[in-house]
Order: C-alpha cells, then structure tokens, then sequence
C-alpha cells in the first residue's frame, strides 16, 4: 500500500488491523434539551464513556416549534434550541449507552429528542496512531 503525505495508508478501507477482525463500532448520536447534557455526561461516564462531542443546534420534530410573547408581541418559534451528543463506542456497550441517555434525557414532554445509531467502518487516534476500539 502507498502511503499518503503524513504516513496514512492510501488503501485505509480495505484495512483490517490484527486482532480486530469482527469487533464494531457504533456512532451514537443523541439529540437532547440543553438542561439534561449534565445528567446525561455524568451517566455515561459512570457506564464508561469517557469522551463526547456537544454542538449546539436547533431543531423541530412533531411539535413544529411554538408561540412566544417577547414584550408585548407575539412571535413564532420555528426552530428549538437543542444539544447534539455524538459518541462512538464499542458495539457491545452499544445498547448499554442508549438505554443511559434514554433514560437521563428524558421528561416525558414532548420535544425530548431522538436516538440515532450507525456503524463506524474505522477510526484512528491522530496523536498516537491507535485504530478502531483501541482509539476510542
């Protein structure tokens, strides 16, 4: 395989390192109120989830936004404030750091987000070189 500029082999797809052959991995991306990302860190931290990514993002699903009164006028609220949690663990602790998030973002209102999960074919550590699990 040729490598790259900076070492990266050039085939990185077809590549299975040593010793992981059938592990997975799974891309677990949370969209959830502000106010719950503290419940929810420290439950996925206790489970063993040690890293995260949070964006800030705004959204709507069934409930289309909703009306406010800002100073004595009316106005339409399209689009609502929501955290974007996306964290990639093993598939095996898959389930495990659903059920957490599931459990701590919820407040049986409408609005409570959702659950998407993917598959991650590959990942790599940039400082150390580590891949798959082992970068996690």
């Amino acid at each position: 395989m040729a490598n790259r500029p900076g070492g990266a082999p050039a085939n990185h797809a077809k590549r299975i390192p040593k010793g992981h052959k059938g592990l997975t991995m799974k891309l677990v991306v949370a969209i959830i109120k502000p106010f719950k990302l503290d419940e929810v860190r420290q439950a996925l931290t206790a489970i063993g989830v040690h890293g995260m990514t949070v964006t800030e993002v705004k959204g709507y699903g069934r409930q289309k936004g909703h009306t406010e009164i800002y100073r004595g006028a009316e106005y339409v609220v399209n689009f609502l404030p929501k955290l974007r949690i996306e964290i990639a663990v093993a598939s095996d602790v898959a389930d495990k750091a659903i059920a957490v998030i599931t459990a701590n973002a919820r407040t049986g209102q409408i609005g409570d987000g959702k659950i998407f999960v993917t598959p991650i074919d590959h990942a790599l550590r940039i400082r150390t070189g580590e891949t798959d699990s082992d970068a996690l």
